[in-house]
This record gives structure tokens, C-alpha cells and sequence, in this order.
């Protein structure tokens, strides 16, 4: 059986996936940037930055879909794998002394 607030934690996490559009909107009219390139590009630091890997959504978007619906479709799939995560690890450590979940 499920936990009585997982209705009420999935509905917050549509709201916010359906909102991602915003905020990403948002970001670019505010002229928002990372913290982190901000102060990388202050020291110079972007100078000799390589890359170390190969992220599935550079920058939050998707390559070949436009801003909004790019930042959608990677929330919704960033989420989905996260709430998956959550779930396995918390079905591993969820199981008591007595063996009830």
C-alpha cells in the first residue's frame, strides 16, 4: 500500500515538470547564468576547461527541440528518473527488522 503523502508528492512534482517551461523562460529574460560558469569565467577558469563526460541534457534541453518544449521534455524525463532512483533505494532501505515495509 502506499504511503498516504505519495499523492500529494507526485502532484508537486507535475507542477513543477509542467512548469519547467517557465522557469527556463524565465531564466533567459532575468539573464540568469550558473554560479558556477560565472565564477569559472571570473578566474579564467573556462579557458583551460575541458569536458569530462557526456551529459543527457546539456544545459537542460533536448538537441533538436526548441527551448521550452526542450526544458519540458527533459524535466519530465530527469524526474521520472529520479523518482525511480528514489524509489529503488528507498525499497532497498525501506525494509524493517521485522521485515514489513
Amino acid at each position: 500500500m502506499a504511503p498516504d503523502w505519495l499523492p500529494r508528492a507526485l502532484a508537486v512534482l507535475v507542477v513543477l515538470t509542467v512548469l519547467a517551461p517557465v522557469f527556463g523562460w524565465a531564466a533567459g529574460a532575468v539573464g540568469y547564468a550558473e554560479p558556477l560558469e560565472n565564477a569559472a569565467e571570473a578566474t579564467g577558469a573556462t579557458d583551460h576547461a575541458s569536458a569530462t563526460g557526456i551529459a543527457p541534457f546539456p544545459d537542460y534541453a533536448v538537441p533538436g527541440l526548441g527551448g521550452a518544449t526542450g526544458t519540458f521534455v527533459a524535466a519530465v524525463v530527469g524526474t521520472a528518473l529520479t523518482l525511480l532512483v528514489a524509489t529503488g533505494i528507498g525499497r532497498l532501505l525501506g525494509t524493517g527488522t521485522d521485515g514489513q515495509h
